[in-house]
């Protein structure tokens, strides 16, 4: 391997990382923007509904002209927009009716509905406020309290529950916390090992044809030397390149206690000398570098999908019994037991074994079928 290529190969899980903590390293609520145009800027409820849509979390409120808001949604570079139309606060004030008006496109698309409901909300709570104002200025006309400071009295006591509500809501989550990480982490280390059969299988076949393995016979190395040194490379390769995936989510996404890395570790180690054999059974049964490459792609990607590596496989169907012929399951078990399930290192002794059982038999057969020079010479 050059220079360049150990480069790559180093650099490669470090750019997958990067991938994979832009699309689940942020917040993992919703969150979208709400635009708002506000016909009624001076009216105190336009103002007050702004404010309220602000304290939102999972919204951020951006501010647009009517105009705009039309170009955007003719550009499809929104989706929808709410209109709070001139005379809101007076019509309020009055005690009239007035009509909040969405501009969408369509149905306003997946976010666009999911900030129209969360709109309503913020409009269903003003309406609230409304009621029980008017509720109280209704229940105390005939005292004579002057009616702005029913106003200020009774907002004072909405506020006052608004921010410490008499009936709160508690969210409990009930079994294992579902984090996109700790799901998809699994399959992508397995993947990492898989890739590396065909890499494996490629460059000691393209070395054997080129008569590099057989000027290596040439030194103090034996067959078997050899054989095992290549199988121990590509062991080191694949483990090193997962190795780094596993330090970085670590450090960053905080999924690992120290005692579940390690187990992790035990069982990369594992996988990664079962990947291995496989490549090297591959290399010792085919004859160019190009078969050695479709060979290891296609086992690469049949494991990916029968391994259940980005899905679950439904019990009882034919899919979940060839699943049984691929390794890399048993390897996406074993790591989901312990980064999802919180499990230990005892609950994945059959995981393992059948591993380790898939080290034996890939060496023993590709030792039998290994030569270092090409078949016909």
């Amino acid at each position: 391997m050059d220079k360049g290529d150990l480069a790559f190969s180093l650099l490669l899980p470090i750019v997958t990382f990067a991938l994979l903590y832009g699309a689940f390293g942020g917040q993992s609520q919703f969150h979208s923007t709400a635009y708002v145009v506000n016909e009624d800027t001076s009216g105190k409820y336009a103002v007050q509904l702004v404010e309220q849509l602000k304290s939102q979390k999972e919204l951020t409120v951006q501010t647009l002209t009517l105009q705009d808001a039309e170009k955007k949604l003719d550009r499809s570079d929104i989706n929808l927009a709410l209109v709070i139309p001139a005379g809101f606060s007076d019509a309020l004030a009055a005690g009239q009716p007035v009509q909040l008006e969405f501009l969408q496109r369509g149905n306003g698309g997946q976010d666009g509905q999911i900030v129209a409901s969360i709109i309503r909300g913020a409009v269903s709570r003003m309406n609230q406020q409304f009621q029980v104002l008017g509720q109280v200025q209704n229940a105390l006309s005939s005292y004579g309290v002057p009616a702005d400071r029913i106003v200020t009295v009774t907002s004072q006591f909405l506020d006052r529950e608004n921010g410490s509500p008499i009936i709160g809501v508690q969210e409990t989550a009930v079994g294992s916390k579902p984090d996109v990480v700790s799901q998809y982490l699994p399959g992508i280390i397995t993947m990492y090992v898989l890739f590396a059969i065909s890499i494996a299988a490629a460059g000691i076949v393209q070395e054997k044809n080129k008569g590099t393995l057989e000027r290596l016979l040439t030194t103090r190395l034996t067959p078997g030397e050899l054989f095992f040194g290549k199988f121990l490379a590509s062991t080191v390769r694949g483990f090193v390149q997962t190795l780094i995936l596993l330090i970085l989510a670590y450090a960053v996404f905080r999924i690992f206690t120290p005692l579940s890395f390690l187990e992790c570790l035990i069982i990369l180690i594992v996988f990664a000398m079962a990947g291995s054999a496989i490549g090297m059974l591959i290399a010792s049964l085919v004859r160019t570098q190009d078969a050695a490459t479709w060979v290891g792609v296609f086992v690469t990607m049949a494991m990916t999908m029968l391994g259940g590596t980005f899905f679950t496989i439904s019990k009882g169907s034919a899919l979940y019994t060839l699943s049984k012929l691929s390794v890399n399951g048993y390897a996406n078990d074993a790591f989901r037991k312990i980064i999802s399930q919180g499990r230990g290192l005892g609950s994945t002794g059959m995981e393992l074994g059948v591993m380790a059982g898939v080290v034996v038999v890939g060496l023993i057969l590709s030792r039998i079928f290994f030569s270092a020079v090409p078949k016909g010479r």
